[in-house]
């Protein structure tokens, strides 16, 4: 899932007059060098933007001290990276005494930020060129196909989730090991073409021969109606806020449904949903949110001091063309802020997102958004945690992103910096393990099932009746499947992108 930015290459001559800001390091070297290769400006680059307008950027140590310059792993992405990662865990949550971008996967890298080589752009712009498919292992440590993009090689090779994966270019031992996941990571998401072995729910089995390929990315893998009791509740499972130009008719198609049939009540999965465009995620929030919230506040933007005194004359240039005065960010500036524009007729009494550890930013950001004007409930695994976005930022060939915003919503709720997590105080719901034996839409799929039985009943099926439909005893526990479907899920993009013309006076 990736992104089309709108800015242009930073003008390096220019990041000389950076002002430098006090840090908590200090070096006899602070004056960045006028001379170097092109490559040594943009690692030169990445640090002063990141100190002038990373979220945290007080905590970043001074150039001289920081030595932006040092870092060398070989490729230049990968040494990019690597000061990108170093730049990350200075900042520390006072919540946990680790940095606020500490990864629990690999200790030392950047749980948020990162710099790729402009293919995130692609993929939130609503183009991508791969298989079209993802897996994540079952809670008895069987591989399955857990979503394909319509139109996608593997749609045209027959793929539908819910398909046990036994074997993949021939390799029979798939189970969730540390050598096994690295396979799978190079081999589902790298350049080569595959040959998987397959197994279908009724036990009947087939190879596929599946090859990379481009196609436009419909971000609503699957929508319904379900009636229950009389109930209509309307179900869609949207996998990532690509741009709203790709979007928006996709989601109007599903909510165009939902309101001529009477739908009074929705179960929204975001199981998947890794994240995207504000003004995408800001779409759907209209969509769902009663008529009476039109034109009220629906979050509100955090930036650092440097931003909202406009003292960052880099992200000024870039972002707002110079146009960025004192205060203009501010939270309580109407810049700063996102209110309800009230889309389409539907009312809806009840609404159950459905989300695991994949559920990051956008997603996040929708739930946390209408927590406060509609029942809303979350089923599932606690989701990723991250209440922080980013504008792209391109240097050369590459493009940058860090935390630059976090969002609070009306009533001032947000760092959910440790994810959501279901049936919590603060997200009630139900913890529930996501069965992906079944495909999007069976009601008799967990998730669903528990979310089904909240908007039916007004409460969910307790643990020991759940467990009744389970075919095989777990192998797992809940926080196991929800390291293992992060960590299979690492080469995805998860993030929160402002969207074109947001924000802008």
């Amino acid at each position: 899932m990736k992104k089309n930015l709108l800015f242009p290459l930073l003008v390096l001559v220019a990041l000389t007059s950076c002002k430098k800001d006090k840090a908590p390091a200090k070096d006899d070297d602070d004056e960045v060098p006028s001379e170097g290769t092109a490559f040594q400006k943009i690692q030169d680059s990445v640090y002063l933007y990141s100190k002038e307008s990373y979220l945290w950027n007080t905590a970043i140590p001074t150039y001289g001290a920081f030595k932006p310059r040092n870092y060398d792993e070989g490729s230049d992405l990968a040494t990019l990276q690597a000061e990108v990662d170093a730049l990350s865990q200075f900042a520390i949550d006072p919540a946990t005494n680790k940095a606020y971008e500490y990864n629990a996967d690999a200790p030392g890298s950047s749980k948020y930020s990162f710099i790729d080589d402009g293919s995130t752009s692609g993929e939130l712009g609503g183009q991508a060129g791969d298989f079209g498919f993802d897996v994540r292992y079952s809670v008895n440590d069987e591989l399955y196909v857990k979503s394909v993009y319509l139109n996608s090689p593997a749609d045209l090779a027959g793929l539908k989730r819910g398909y046990k994966i036994v074997s993949i270019n021939s390799r029979t031992s798939l189970s969730p090991t540390d050598a096994n996941i690295t396979f799978l990571i190079n081999a589902l998401y790298g350049k080569n073409n595959i040959k998987l072995g397959l197994e279908k729910p009724d036990g009947t089995t087939f190879t596929a021969d599946v090859n990379v390929g481009e196609y436009t990315i419909n971000p609503v893998l699957a929508y319904k109606v379900i009636t229950i009791e009389g109930k209509k509740i309307g179900y869609m499972v949207f996998d990532t806020f690509t741009a709203i130009e790709n979007a928006r008719p996709k989601i109007a198609q599903a909510f165009s449904l939902f309101s001529s049939s009477g739908v009074t009540d929705l179960v929204i999965d975001f199981r998947y949903n890794g994240g995207g465009y504000t003004n995408t995620a800001a779409y759907l929030c209209d969509l769902i949110v009663p008529a009476a919230k039109d034109n009220s506040l629906m979050y509100s933007y955090y930036f650092n001091e440097n931003i909202q005194n406009a003292k960052c004359p880099i992200f000024n240039k870039k972002v707002f063309d110079n146009t960025l005065e004192a205060g203009d960010l501010k939270p309580t500036s109407e810049y700063a802020q996102v209110r309800f524009d009230k889309e389409g007729s539907l009312e809806v009494n009840k609404v159950v997102f459905i989300v695991t550890g994949s559920s990051a930013s956008a997603s996040e950001l929708v739930i946390n958004n209408l927590k406060p004007h509609v029942d809303v409930k979350i089923v599932g695994e606690t989701s990723y945690g991250k209440p922080v976005g980013f504008y792209g930022t391109p240097f050369g060939k590459y493009e940058l992103y860090i935390p630059q915003f976090e969002t609070k919503n009306s009533v001032n709720e947000g760092g959910y910096y440790a994810g959501m997590e279901p049936g919590s105080s603060a997200y009630p719901g139900k913890y529930t393990f996501d069965d992906v034996t079944r495909d999007f839409g069976d009601e008799n799929e967990w998730c669903l099932k528990q979310a089904l039985t909240y908007i039916d009943r007004g409460s969910f099926l307790p643990d020991n009746e759940l467990s009744k439909m389970r075919t095989a005893s777990l192998r797992r526990s809940a926080a196991s499947v929800r390291e293992m479907g992060i960590k299979l899920n690492k080469p995805h993009f998860q993030g929160l992108i402002l969207g074109k013309g947001e924000l802008k006076k």
